[in-house]
């Protein structure tokens, strides 16, 4: 099925001027651009054209005397004035049309609501069954609605083969909703610039064949339940946005790096150092700006995470030596 398709096969067609459609919602926007792109390329060049006869044949010669001015045209003045008008009223009436397509978002069914976080740097999406992922899965042929907030800064939601881009606000919770029509593995970006790492927020949406959403999100699920120990922990790590902040091969990112800090002493903000063991570490994961390991910003958010993946989670940093 489409969710066993591996990291960065993604698919791709379209044209030239654009992504590939798969879903509805593409169709207004497509037509949109399109029609405006022609009546530019066709006043362009008519223009264009025009002005370069007109140079040539009216242009100074030896022998010739300058020609008066033209009178004022009535006539053209009009048509160029309310053909312009009634492009532009057409193009508003069908842009509009496909705005409110595009923003009336409509119920679906309860599988089909996923919660979503965005944190610097990275995507977190909750699924009707309390699966976690920092990928976005969805059913195809089926409409999705997507329920969003932010724990930090602004970003911004956008998944360029679906046309849809919205702002995730903090503290605020924001809507959006599209209606996937091929099976695939799409680009999701975040377009507001939120940090140091933002070109680095982007993830994938897989859209499953019909049963493949269902099965997907069930078998995820019974796996992390049986996750324990230092492979949870390297899940959390992967799907809970740590890895938008710390490495595990020793590269200072914006927060320390997990390879080989445990039992190291650190120092902190203020003063003082604190060995990295299991009280601290569940204590920088419980309560992130008490104890500032010093060089590095306060921009650890608070990440609900259970006891079992907070053991599994200091469990996987003893691993990495």
């Amino acid at each position: 099925m489409v969710g066993d398709i591996k990291d960065h096969h993604y698919t791709y067609s379209g044209d030239y001027w654009l992504p590939p459609a798969a879903s509805t919602g593409a169709d207004g926007p497509d037509m949109l651009f399109r029609a405006v792109l022609g009546l530019s390329a066709f006043f362009f060049f008519g223009v264009t054209g025009a002005i370069i006869y007109l140079v040539v044949k009216y242009r100074h010669r030896p022998g010739h005397k300058a020609e008066p001015s033209p009178a004022h045209n009535d006539a053209l003045e009009i048509t160029w004035t309310v053909i312009p008008t009634i492009i532009c009223v057409i193009l508003f009436v069908y842009g509009w049309r496909s705005y409110l397509s595009n923003v009336t978002i409509p119920e679906p069914r309860a599988e089909n609501v996923v919660y979503v976080e965005a944190q610097k740097w990275s995507w977190n999406f909750r699924y009707y069954n309390g699966l976690e992922d920092n990928a976005l899965h969805a059913p195809v042929n089926q409409p999705m609605k997507l329920v969003m907030t932010s724990k930090d800064v602004l970003h911004s939601f956008f998944v360029p083969v679906f046309r849809v881009k919205q702002d995730v606000v903090p503290r605020r919770y924001s809507y959006a909703w599209f209606y996937p029509t091929k099976p695939g593995i799409y680009r999701i970006y975040c377009t507001e610039y939120c940090g140091t790492d933002h070109s680095q927020m982007k993830t994938k949406i897989v859209v499953h064949e019909t049963g493949d959403y269902e099965r997907y999100l069930s078998e995820a699920y019974a796996k992390k339940r049986q996750l324990s120990g230092a492979p949870l922990g390297a899940n959390v790590f992967t799907k809970k946005g740590c890895v938008g902040c710390h490495s595990i091969d020793g590269t200072p990112k914006i927060g320390p790096t997990w390879k080989g800090s445990y039992g190291a002493d650190v120092s902190l903000e203020g003063g003082g150092t604190v060995k990295v063991d299991e009280a601290y570490i569940r204590s920088s994961i419980l309560n992130p700006q008490g104890q500032l390991h010093k060089g590095y910003p306060p921009s650890m958010p608070l990440t609900p995470l259970s006891d079992k993946e907070i053991e599994g989670v200091i469990a996987y940093i003893q691993s990495l030596k």
